[in-house]
């Protein structure tokens, strides 16, 4: 298995998507890693280089670009390459931490639509307080939807979940105002009853403050209100955590308690970091894209990268199209 990332892209790069495909390659044996980037900048941090190749650029796509236009006019950008290889076989799948919308529009223009879905959808998976986490999409691939967007993500969500993170039958859920049937805009009211007719494991309305008690495994909704969701979860447990800081550290006595419980503080931090899931998946592409956090570290990268092969090896990409052609998966 051949999985090319962009090194280039990210806050931390190439340091860490280095270390981080380094460290992948020593964990699972069954796979190799085509770095695309800068060689020079590359091999400052690049230790040990069995099977991992590199696909030599110095072009690469700013966080500033406008997507679109950065893709079509720096063909040869990391980003865009790391695509490429992909379209053209030599890799079976990849992965950047850099410009969101420049990834999408790499995968949309170079990689390619799978027949059958109309709209391609952003998918991380977030944590629960259980532990268990759930899929949510779309995050911001596209801010609007129509009914049967939501239905074809409530599908390839489901797929993932099933065969990657090992759930028999995902419950798949629909983010709205609340719990009825009857209730939220238009879109949720016609979605709702697309979605209980569609062959999934529909339990329903969720409403956003049970998200994280581990309501659903999937959860299903329009690019901007799920952009809004992620934001204001990543933002809320920022938040959290920086207030709990403060607190602790206001007095000897709170410092005590602070250096008391600080392996049980690690221990929450780590439960609610989405980066341990891997990446976000970009459902609906013949091969598998993955957006890794614009500020991961090798061992973000590497989530993503095991993210990345268990999606190859499960194939979902096929299970999709399988199930888009026939109404049948595996």
């Amino acid at each position: 298995m051949k999985i090319a990332i962009d090194v280039m892209g990210g806050d931390h790069a190439p340091k860490q998507p280095v270390l981080g495909a380094m460290k992948a390659v020593r964990e699972f044996p069954d796979i190799e890693m085509i770095l695309v980037g800068n060689e020079k900048e590359i091999n400052e941090h690049l230790i040990n280089n069995e099977r991992i190749s590199i696909v030599h650029t110095e072009e690469k796509i700013l966080g500033t670009d406008e997507p679109v236009r950065a893709v079509r006019r720096k063909k040869n950008a990391s980003l865009v390459l790391a695509a490429q290889l992909v379209k053209d076989g030599e890799a079976d799948a990849c992965i950047s931490a850099g410009n969101t919308g420049a990834l999408m529009a790499a995968g949309l223009f170079v990689v390619g639509r799978i027949d059958g879905i109309d709209r391609p959808a952003l998918a991380p998976t977030l944590p629960t307080i259980d532990g268990g986490g759930f899929v949510l999409l779309d995050v911001g691939a596209n801010s609007d939807a129509k009914p049967e967007h939501l239905v074809q993500y409530a599908i390839m969500g489901s797929i993932y979940a099933q065969k990657v993170r090992g759930i028999a039958n995902p419950r798949v859920a629909l983010l709205n105002i609340g719990s009825e049937e009857k209730k939220g805009n238009e879109l949720t009211k016609q979605a709702y009853g697309l979605l209980k007719d569609a062959k999934i494991n529909f339990t329903g309305n969720v409403e956003a403050r049970d998200l994280l008690n581990g309501a659903a495994d999937v959860v299903v909704t329009d690019g901007f209100t799920g952009n809004m969701v992620l934001k204001t979860i990543e933002g809320t447990a920022m938040s959290v955590f920086s207030m709990l800081k403060v607190g602790l550290m206001s007095n000897t006595k709170s410092k005590l308690a602070a250096a008391m419980l600080k392996p049980q503080f690690k221990a929450i931090k780590n439960q609610m970091d989405y980066s341990e899931y891997g990446g976000a998946g970009l459902f609906g592409l013949k091969a598998p894209v993955i957006k890794a956090h614009g500020s991961s570290d090798d061992h973000a990268i590497y989530n993503a990268i095991r993210q990345t092969r268990d999606m190859v090896n499960h194939q979902v990409v096929q299970n999709i199209v399988r199930l888009m052609e026939t109404g049948k998966q595996e």
